[in-house]
């Protein structure tokens, strides 16, 4: 017994001994470090979504704990920046540091500190855009401290599918951004096309969404929209070239500040004089998005077919009936038609500023 108990101690020593040669260059780099009372800094939200409207205010809630044996730091500073679609880049938005502010960019002038108490680090956004939708990160830096807290800003609106005169798959992603944004909207983001889908859109077109990616929305499968044996879903074609690939769009628009209407009109226009007729109304030939907008967060029905400004010909049921989008509320597509011959209605938009 003690013969075995000898040898346990020589084998254990022998490996100790081992395993030192064989990490000896350990100590040189590997530092430990143990905290016995946990960070002296920490953030938090109590609201990680804050859902607004375009022209609408929103605070991002952000507060701060700090160690109470911590000094006070007059160079604690409070950062917001805005992540990209792509999580690959962070646009500034928001920096303070005891009386210094400052705001950067789109932002500047329409952001500042909620100061509600001594740890409060909120941000209040004013008269916001489409492009505010997104995700902000909160970050407070005391010292050699810091720590982050994410905020979403989400927007009552709509997605709606969209491709130009030109026709079907004509866009690359530049293209897309600027078709949206002739349209009164910005290109939707994946969050918001698979809310769109959960509230019944189908579309069998691929489109561009703001992260790069190509998806389209199926509720109902069927052979030609990746086939009827499938369940239904958001179809994925995978991150594609900006550049080279061309597709349709899914664009996102929200509430708008001003008028949306059909022109009464005695007779029927071509394009360009539907055009004249709302400037002479004091008003503009409105866009699609402003319809989309109208007929989803408004509620606007009419079952006359009239121009928009990209030419092409819609309108908006809201109350399906017949002749008029008997099966379902819908914004009804009558096409592209010749500008110069065709005679339609018109819509405009007049805005409140």
């Amino acid at each position: 017994m003690t013969f075995l108990l000898f040898f346990l101690l020589v084998l254990s020593k022998s490996r100790a001994d081992s395993f030192e040669e064989a990490y000896s260059d350990l100590e040189h780099y590997r530092t430990i470090y143990i905290s016995e009372n946990g960070p002296r800094l920490s953030v938090d939200t109590a609201q990680p979504k804050v859902i607004s409207q375009r022209g609408g205010n929103a605070t991002l809630q952000c507060k701060f704990n700090q160690d109470p044996s911590s000094p006070p730091n007059p160079k604690l500073r409070i950062k917001w920046t805005k992540l990209t679609s792509d999580y690959l880049k962070e646009i500034d938005v928001f920096v303070g540091m005891g009386f210094h502010k400052k705001s950067y960019g789109r932002f500047h002038g329409r952001v500042h500190l909620q100061d509600a108490g001594k740890n409060d680090a909120s941000l209040v956004i004013t008269d916001i855009t489409l492009e505010d939708y997104g995700k902000y990160k909160c970050e407070i830096i005391d010292g050699l401290e810091d720590d982050t807290v994410v905020v979403s800003l989400d927007l009552q609106g709509i997605v709606f599918p969209y491709f130009p005169r030109l026709g079907r798959y004509n866009l690359n992603f530049a293209d897309a951004e600027n078709a949206c944004r002739d349209q009164d909207a910005i290109v939707a983001s994946f969050d918001q096309l698979y809310d769109a889908w959960r509230d019944g859109l189908d579309w069998c077109n691929a489109g561009w969404l703001s992260d790069g990616s190509v998806q389209y929305p199926i509720t109902k499968p069927r052979e030609p929209c990746g086939g009827k044996n499938t369940i239904p879903g958001v179809r994925n074609y995978g991150m594609r070239d900006k550049q080279k690939e061309r597709y349709d769009v899914f664009c996102f628009t929200s509430n708008y500040k001003g008028r949306f209407y059909y022109l009464i009109h005695p007779f029927k226009l071509t394009y360009d004089e539907a055009v004249r007729a709302c400037q002479k109304d004091g008003a503009k030939i409105a866009k699609v998005g402003q319809m989309y907008a109208a007929w989803k967060l408004q509620g606007y029905d009419r079952c006359d077919a009239g121009w928009l400004a990209d030419g092409s010909v819609r309108y908006p049921i809201s109350r399906p009936r017949r002749h008029c989008s008997p099966t379902e509320a819908a914004v009804r597509f009558s096409g592209f038609p010749d500008k110069k011959h065709k005679l339609y209605g018109v819509y405009c938009y007049k805005s409140d500023n």
